[in-house]
């Protein structure tokens, strides 16, 4: 890569496949650092004595938990499913800061792949769970009957843009913060004056903490917005 932008294009030459070879590369290796964080953490037979391994996964189960119980009124059967998710979201996310590191939550492909595969599982789930009675999602209560069939297609469009709306926040967050830290380390490469340089310097860390932020922040988001969508799968009455 030439530029921190070059990760996001896409053209139709033997790069793309390299592209895909090093988006499935960097998100297997991360999931594999991820994995090994964790297996650190309780393959720890020291119980007495918290280390900050294990004060960190503890910290990432317990707020997690704390997200599914208040959006699916003390529901815990999917809680470890979002905490892995959170956590792979927020790897992600974060390694992609790293120069010259890969960022495959930047890729419009992944993102959509993941938000895809959510709302088909907690569609399946609903279907399963509660039969045709799923389908009264979308068919709200006390709804106008003179209304009701333009309603319920509102309804079932604003449910099949579900992950199209949730798969795009994720990517143009993403690409957003690597595009704004390319520009500004543009402008600080131009800069002659040594009075002003220092300025620019501190405007590129401070993007950098601001995007340390909103990959966490983007984390939390995917999960808040799954546990709202399982929700509708879980209870489907209105």
């Amino acid at each position: 890569m030439f530029s921190p932008l070059d990760q996001f294009e896409n053209v139709i030459t033997g790069y793309s496949l390299f592209n895909l070879a090093t988006t499935s590369y960097t998100f297997i290796w991360s999931l594999f650092l991820m994995f090994s964080l964790f297996f650190l953490v309780i393959s720890d037979y020291r119980v007495l004595k918290i280390t900050s391994f294990q004060l960190v996964i503890e910290s990432w189960w317990s707020i997690v938990s704390q997200i599914v119980k208040q959006q699916l009124n003390n529901e815990q059967r999917f809680t470890p499913l979002m905490v892995w998710t959170f956590g792979c979201l927020a790897f992600l996310n974060l390694s992609g800061l790293i120069p010259y590191w890969f960022t495959v939550t930047g890729q419009l492909s992944v993102t959509f792949f993941l938000a895809l595969s959510f709302n088909l599982g907690f569609f399946y789930w609903g279907v399963y769970q509660h039969g045709v009675k799923f389908f009264l999602l979308f068919v709200p209560s006390g709804a106008p009957k003179a209304l009701l069939p333009l309603i319920v297609v509102i309804e079932i469009v604003s449910y099949l843009i579900r992950p199209l709306s949730l798969s795009l926040r994720l990517f143009a967050n993403m690409m957003a913060g690597h595009a704004l830290v390319h520009i500004l380390l543009g402008f600080v490469y131009l800069i002659v004056n040594p009075l002003i340089l220092p300025i620019g310097v501190l405007a590129v860390f401070s993007v950098m903490v601001l995007e340390f932020g909103i990959a966490l922040i983007q984390a939390y988001v995917f999960v808040v917005l799954c546990c709202i969508y399982l929700q509708d799968s879980l209870h489907p009455g209105h």
